[in-house]
């Protein structure tokens, strides 16, 4: 069973990954703005892996820490994956891409919202199963603290909930721990 959250996991942030690669934007007639640049590689000011709290985890039920670097078309990630028994699959990653970048892909579900003193977003970027996952992304410097959350309705414990939902929920028990200056 763990092994198939594994994948699952894997094949969300896949997804994410050509989801990224494989749009483009028009900006023909369009007033010229700049356009958001890449960093070179994910931030390393924060590492997920080590440094959310273990209660946070606990409250949430997550198990299973994975270390995983998911890297594609100039986007990195280096995060860990969790999984809680018979509910969601989270990868909580940092991430190249800032907010600006995601934005501009114009995924369906995208919302602007503040955690603390943070700008963040959500976007659920699959193109099937759309309600079975969703990102929010944080503002960090240099990039984003990435929340990749899975959550198909077949999850006996969380299938029923709304997946934006637990990730936002997620984000605002992990953002506030996160320390000044990242």
């Amino acid at each position: 069973m763990i092994a198939g959250k594994r994948r699952l996991l894997i094949a969300l942030v896949s997804g994410v990954v050509l989801a990224l690669t494989g749009c483009e934007s028009s900006t023909e007639g369009e007033a010229a703005e700049s356009t958001p640049v890449m960093a070179p590689d994910a931030p390393t000011s924060y590492d997920p892996c080590t440094e959310i709290p273990q209660a946070v985890l606990d409250s949430e039920n997550l198990r299973n820490k994975n270390d995983d670097d998911f890297s594609g078309g100039g986007v990195k990630w280096e995060g860990c994956g969790w999984v809680q028994p018979d509910g969601y699959a989270v990868g909580i990653q940092t991430t190249n891409l800032t907010l600006p970048m995601v934005r501009d892909k114009g995924y369906p579900g995208t919302v602007e919202f503040i955690i603390g003193n943070r700008k963040a977003i959500t976007s659920q970027r699959q193109k099937t199963n759309t309600d079975a996952s969703c990102n929010v992304n944080v503002e960090i410097n240099g990039g984003s603290l990435e929340f990749g959350l899975s959550n198909p309705p077949s999850n006996r414990k969380t299938g029923h909930l709304d997946t934006c939902v637990l990730a936002r929920g997620l984000a605002e028990k992990v953002v506030p721990v996160i320390p000044a200056g990242v």
